[in-house]
């Protein structure tokens, strides 16, 4: 495994492409199996996900740390961070895929975390963090500003490579946003923000023309969703404050899915922790806060 990781801090955007590329045509005569090697960096029990620092596997993934969906639910409970392990990935159409049959093959060393006190995972009914954003014109905004509105927000950055994680969610975004816009008085009670994971990277202008490419090149739907970032300690704080894990390695970001609702008082309404949810769900809560806000 040292060989393979001393390979993984030359990973490039290209080789992020040819990986995604790789994916999708191995999914083409469903399901595929491959035998995954990696060291587990991170357990997500809300999702059942574990983000592991995985050897190349040859036909579907280059050397890389990202999260893995796991179906195996004994082998997740057994598995620690820090652990080796063999397991199966299946591999169906669409680029969908999850672990199976679950191994530990080895013990060692986690991920060093940060010291300190484990933060305070919200739950509904408790207030959000109001720390300070900039959005994709170089405005500060906090989530105080929007108080009166019904405020939908989640997590992404810019370079994801994965259809199904970043790119999907704002792609949910994109679709929440054009229907509340077919009802002026919904369009103006709600607000959406989605927040990056990368703010090394993802500059206020790289913001703005990521934004754009879902708004149609609309520059008028930044009035209702804003694309943020803040600090990296400002960022950890907001994110642990929803359970949300995420680690960065050689420019790529594994990370946990997290989208949340908010009511007019900036309370947590709702939290739906994968990227399952449908379009119309999500709508349907937000019209149901809005009414019940009146």
């Amino acid at each position: 495994m040292t060989m393979i990781k001393s390979m993984k801090f030359r990973f490039t955007g290209f080789t992020c492409i040819l990986c995604v590329s790789l994916l999708f045509s191995s999914c083409k005569n469903s399901p595929k199996t491959f035998t995954l090697t990696g060291r587990v960096i991170s357990k997500q029990a809300e999702t059942q996900e574990l983000i592991i620092d995985n050897d190349n596997i040859p036909g579907f993934m280059a050397a890389m740390t990202m999260p893995y969906p796991v179906k195996d639910s004994e082998g997740f409970q057994r598995v620690q961070r820090g652990d080796v392990i063999h397991a199966d990935v299946i591999v169906e159409q669409h680029g969908k895929f999850w672990l199976e049959r679950v191994t530990v093959v080895g013990k060692g060393p986690a991920q060093p975390v940060a010291e300190g006190p484990t933060p305070h995972v919200l739950i509904v009914g408790d207030k959000v963090p109001d720390l300070p954003m900039v959005n994709q014109d170089g405005k500060t905004l906090n989530f105080a500003q929007f108080k009166g509105k019904i405020v939908l927000l989640t997590f992404i950055y810019t370079r994801c490579p994965f259809p199904d994680y970043c790119p999907l969610l704002t792609r949910q975004f994109a679709a929440i946003q054009k229907e509340l816009a077919k009802n002026p008085n919904e369009y103006d009670k709600t607000h959406m923000v989605s927040i990056t994971l990368d703010p090394a990277y993802d500059k206020p202008q790289i913001m703005r023309e990521y934004g754009l490419t879902y708004l149609e090149h609309d520059p008028k739907g930044f009035d209702h969703w804003d694309f943020a970032s803040t600090t990296p300690t400002d960022l950890r704080k907001l994110a642990s404050s929803f359970g949300l894990t995420y680690y960065e390695q050689s420019g790529l970001i594994s990370h946990g899915i997290n989208t949340i609702l908010l009511a007019a008082d900036e309370t947590v309404v709702d939290v739906w922790p994968d990227n399952e949810w449908r379009v119309s769900e999500v709508l349907d809560v937000m019209r149901r806060t809005s009414t019940l806000s009146k």
